[in-house]
């Protein structure tokens, strides 16, 4: 019997654990992938020095260029820049795990007596952490420059929970990408022609008022507009009030990122979950 084989009827036979078991083995995943980050500093890049470029550039080199009337615009383009942040999680996890499938690292995995599910939940968990290091160092650039939550702890901390709950959504969006791609090549040439214009098509850099008016109803439907628009009343960053004829998402922006967060979970999971069972099927 050949070891590809071998290794599929311990797959197969493996009891799957339960309960202690599984989260042992979804902590040691964790770690091995932060271990990575540890022994690879640079890996950080995109949420440490990549973050702090945009909020440098906008706020100093285009901010004078970009008219918010009546707008602080550096502390008002923080909240943009942390959405777009979080959106980019989704980057960490496809690129990661690509990466992994590509190398047979999840094949030795399966050769294990471990749950697959907790390959995906340990990536999961391990991207949500690499991106809050970027929110961290993000907030306190945005101190620097002029950023106060006017609003108080509690829902300073509601902006903070609402930003990592579609941090999770777009992991589920990674997942699938990096299940369904066959390189990390096409993985980041698909990201970037995506996720990359669609945090550039909402109000994080300026008001969707100010676009044509069928570039605004994209931007203002955007699910990274209602999510900034919530970053900044939870936080009280002063701006020009949401005009009365705007969508539905912007005048509830909370429950919007909630709608949004768990509907791009419904959908995209199921497929993330179809996709590297194929992926990683003999």
């Amino acid at each position: 019997m050949s070891a590809a084989t071998d290794a599929i009827a311990i797959d197969r036979a493996a009891p799957t654990p339960q309960g202690a078991g599984r989260l042992r083995q979804v902590l040691t995943l964790v770690r091995r992938n932060l271990t990575h980050i540890k022994r690879q500093p640079e890996m950080l890049t995109d949420v440490t020095i990549q973050p702090i470029m945009f909020v440098l550039l906008f706020a100093y080199v285009f901010g004078g260029s970009i008219n918010v009337p009546g707008v602080d615009y550096k502390p008002w383009l923080v909240p943009g820049i942390m959405a777009q942040t979080i959106a980019f999680s989704s980057f960490i996890v496809a690129i990661g795990l690509n990466t992994d499938i590509g190398k047979g690292m999840v094949d030795r995995l399966r050769s294990l007596p471990i749950a697959r599910s907790s390959i995906l939940v340990s990536r999961s968990i391990a991207a949500l952490i690499h991106s809050s290091i970027g929110v961290a160092v993000m907030t306190v650039t945005g101190l620097f420059i002029g950023l106060r939550f006017h609003e108080g702890l509690g829902r300073a901390v509601l902006g903070f929970l609402l930003l990592l709950l579609f941090g999770f959504a777009m992991i589920w969006v990674g997942i699938l990408v990096g299940s369904a791609m066959r390189s990390v090549e096409a993985v980041n040439g698909l990201m970037f022609t995506t996720i990359f214009p669609v945090t550039f098509l909402s109000n994080a850099f300026t008001m969707a008022d100010r676009m044509p008016g069928w570039l605004r109803t994209i931007a203002e439907w955007n699910p990274i507009s209602a999510l900034t628009q919530a970053l900044r009343d939870n936080w009280g960053v002063a701006g020009d009030p949401v005009r009365a004829t705007a969508p539905w998402p912007l005048h509830h922006p909370e429950l919007a990122t909630l709608i949004w967060s768990l509907a791009i979970t419904a959908v995209i999971a199921p497929l993330a979950l179809r996709a590297f069972n194929a992926r990683t099927t003999d």
